[in-house]
């Protein structure tokens, strides 16, 4: 027996009730068994190892919402022959539930890309040294998801609000006059177009990455998330640096992990002509091969300027990753801050002067240098 026959049977043994009052009844009654399968079906998942993993936990959650949606479609398409409609309501409905159907498979479709996207960015791991090609491959996800979203949504929406005349009628003569009206909508929907197409590229060449160490409108942080239309850019104290997609193929910033994490710091000395350079450097690489900071790659000391009171010393030491380095660098600083104190105090900057006494007959004089 097939489903109009037995909808027709209902009306015949029961010809004392309305078929509203059947349509509403069935409709609940399917409503109920369906939400109640949803149920036993989730629960006993639940108690195997599939329904624990965090991608299953990931699918469960976003596939309830949506298997609700459509268990209340399929009641609705159940039910509704039972009530009678106008011919004009009746195609209404019907176009109706044509775009509610045309939105449950969009909906499946987004719900399909983010679970393909989740499962595959659950093999990566952010926390290594050196995370470039994991960086590389989370952002190409994250951008290309939401890009791939906001089409899907686009053309879910355009798609059932074709199952009205009155949208398609619409569509023809807003196409007929399209060219101020085209122009007008370009120039309006701009900023969001140029940010969708600034994302792909971003996607494809990949200027920056999650987690890349950057410095943007002189500041330095780290990409936090990249958006649909906007970049996230955690800074060093925790400030949140809001730009937009568009911004990092226009204007120049600094990428210190464009194809590497590792990075080299600098620390500057400025001490005494006196100073023991092959001292200080023994000393320097004591304390580099005692730190875990030190990569074991960069160890420089090179006396790089004179002025007239003191000469400058470079430092250049070389880490894992930006926080590596920026710690190296302040633990290299302290160490020979406090060994030139401990040490070397005559290597502290000091100021000479020269000075000159006449001796007591007036005919000859002494010349003494002071050290200050």
């Amino acid at each position: 027996m097939t489903l109009g026959n037995y909808i027709a049977n209902i009306q015949t043994d029961i010809p004392w009730l309305p078929g509203w009052l059947i349509a509403v009844t069935l409709f609940f009654a399917l409503l109920a068994a369906g939400f109640a399968l949803q149920y036993l079906i989730m629960e006993v998942l639940a108690r195997y190892h599939v329904g624990k993993s965090p991608l299953s936990q990931s699918v469960f959650r976003r596939t309830k919402a949506v298997v609700r949606y459509a268990f209340c479609l399929l009641a609705v398409k159940i039910a509704l022959p039972l009530v009678p409609l106008p011919a004009e309501a009746a195609q209404a409905v019907h176009n109706l539930t044509a775009a509610a159907f045309v939105v449950l498979l969009g909906w499946i479709m987004i719900i399909a890309t983010n679970t393909i996207a989740d499962r595959y960015a659950l093999r990566l791991k952010l926390d290594g040294d050196d995370t470039l090609l994991v960086r590389k491959a989370v952002t190409q996800i994250r951008i290309l998801r939401r890009a791939a979203g906001t089409l899907i949504i686009l053309v879910t929406i355009g798609l059932a609000l074709m199952n009205f005349e009155s949208v398609r009628q619409f569509g023809v003569s807003l196409f007929a006059s399209a060219g101020i009206a085209g122009l007008v909508l370009g120039l309006a929907a701009r900023p969001v177009l140029e940010n969708f197409l600034a994302g792909i590229q971003l996607a494809i060449t990949q200027p920056i990455r999650i987690d890349d160490a950057v410095v943007v409108e002189n500041e330095s942080g780290r990409v936090e998330e990249i958006g649909s239309t906007y970049v996230v850019v955690r800074l060093w104290d925790r400030r949140r640096l809001i730009l937009p997609l568009s911004y990092f193929l226009e204007k120049p910033f600094q990428n210190w992990t464009r194809t590497s994490a590792s990075l080299i710091g600098s620390v500057y000395f400025h001490l005494d002509y006196t100073t023991p350079v092959e001292q200080i450097r023994a000393k320097l690489n004591q304390i580099l091969k005692e730190s875990k900071l030190w990569d074991g790659d960069i160890a420089n000391l090179q006396v790089t300027d004179a002025k007239e009171d003191t000469i400058e010393i470079r430092i250049l030491v070389s880490a894992r990753n930006s926080s590596a380095a920026w710690d190296l660098r302040c633990e290299v600083r302290e160490k020979l801050l406090a060994y030139i104190q401990s040490e070397l105090a005559l290597a502290i900057p000091h100021h000479r002067s020269l000075v000159q006494s006449a001796q007591a007959d007036g005919n000859s004089s002494e010349r003494k240098l002071s050290v200050v």
